[in-house]
């Protein structure tokens, strides 16, 4: 750990044991980390390294066989269901892979959903939906649907839904995934400003390079196991 910044995040020797056909399978073997605030930090490895695993254990979706996670400092092993609930919906935000948008709601009504669940006012969640959408560049596309966006649009409503709850941490899965390398990239583009001018931490898990070279820091896990931890060389 750094003397001077503590961690908003600190995983110590975790373990994810899964039980298949009589067989053990460790998906995250004696992983010992720390993600520090104001970094856009990246977690790879190949489909079936334990990089989403990890990530669950981290967001406190799933719980590890044995050792320990720290979140914006809770301790989710001392924590319960409701808890850790309450610590995704007020400090957390998530993008996934597959954008988690409903289908049926506007851009600017899926951006609301995390703020009708914190039961803010509703002149609050306007301002605040106004925002974030402008934030990504999508004032003008508010009223349409998902079927109605483009994959990358898309991506912008859940980054935009993400931001609206103004997080200390964004937990993002695959964000580019499913994108073609140059929406990607304005994807990645709005991820680091998010670090730069919204001073929010970024854990992107991915296998995209353009991931590893926009990272500040990379751990890279190979069979459950952390392999590596590269940090970016700062210019000059």
């Amino acid at each position: 750990m750094s003397g001077v910044t503590e961690p908003i995040i600190h995983v110590e020797n975790l373990h994810r044991i899964y039980h298949l056909g009589g067989e053990d399978i460790h998906a995250v073997n004696a992983v010992t980390l720390d993600v520090f605030p104001g970094q856009m930090t990246a977690i790879v490895g190949r489909s079936g390294s334990g990089k989403t695993t990890l990530l669950n254990l981290i967001a406190g979706l799933d719980d590890p066989t044995e050792g320990e996670v720290w979140v914006d400092g809770a301790h989710l092993g001392e924590m319960d269901q409701e808890a850790r609930l309450a610590l995704r919906r007020e400090r957390i935000g998530f993008v996934f892979q597959t954008f988690g948008l409903l289908p049926l709601l506007t851009a600017e009504e899926n951006v609301g959903v995390p703020l009708r669940m914190r039961g803010l006012p509703r002149p609050e969640r306007q301002q605040r939906i106004a925002e974030a959408l402008a934030w990504v560049g999508l004032s003008e596309r508010a009223r349409h649907r998902p079927y109605e966006l483009s994959g990358g649009e898309q991506q912008r409503v859940a980054l935009a839904r993400a931001l609206a709850t103004h997080p200390k941490l964004i937990l993002a899965d695959e964000p580019t995934g499913q994108l073609d390398s140059q929406t990607g990239r304005r994807i990645l583009d709005l991820l680091r400003r998010f670090v730069d001018e919204q001073h929010i931490t970024v854990v992107i898990v991915s296998h995209d390079p353009q991931v590893m070279e926009e990272a500040d820091v990379v751990h890279e896990l190979r069979d459950g196991r952390l392999l590596e931890t590269r940090l970016k060389e700062l210019a000059g």
